[in-house]
């Protein structure tokens, strides 16, 4: 099954895809939009391009768990999202990854300005690693 990985953000958002067995991540890219509505059209025709069959969107809980404000944007902005692909739709703890992501493109001699262009990829990847891992894509 193939699965795609969103971290969501306010300016931009990253977009991974698994590859057709849904074991490793593959492919991603970091998208930019000016309204959310266009952010949903574009990740749509992405989805259907890859032929994605779920789509995990990153949960962006408190350090202890909790839910606040970014979460509640991320699960509203999940709900669009399914009524918009009619795709499955799942929400995944995604702490940690922006940090993590930051470390990988600074330990392959990324400059932070470059980075921040694929941060949001980079993090999408690592939400999509490891919800296959946990076995999701299955």
């Amino acid at each position: 099954m193939k699965v795609a990985a969103i971290d969501f953000g306010d300016v931009r958002t990253g977009l991974a895809f698994s590859d057709l067995t849904g074991f490793i991540s593959g492919r991603a890219l970091t998208l930019t939009a000016n309204s959310k509505a266009e952010l949903i059209k574009k990740i749509c025709a992405e989805l259907k391009a890859e032929r994605a069959q779920k789509v995990v969107v990153g949960l962006p809980l408190n350090m202890d768990g909790s839910e606040g404000d970014r979460a509640a944007k991320a699960r509203a902005f999940a709900e669009e999202l399914k009524a918009a692909c009619l795709l499955p739709v799942v929400m995944w703890d995604e702490r940690g990854t922006s940090v993590t992501a930051n470390r990988l493109l600074s330990d392959a001699g990324k400059k932070k300005g470059k980075q921040r262009a694929k941060v949001d990829a980079v993090a999408a990847s690592i939400i999509l690693q490891a919800f296959l891992d946990a076995g999701g894509g299955k």
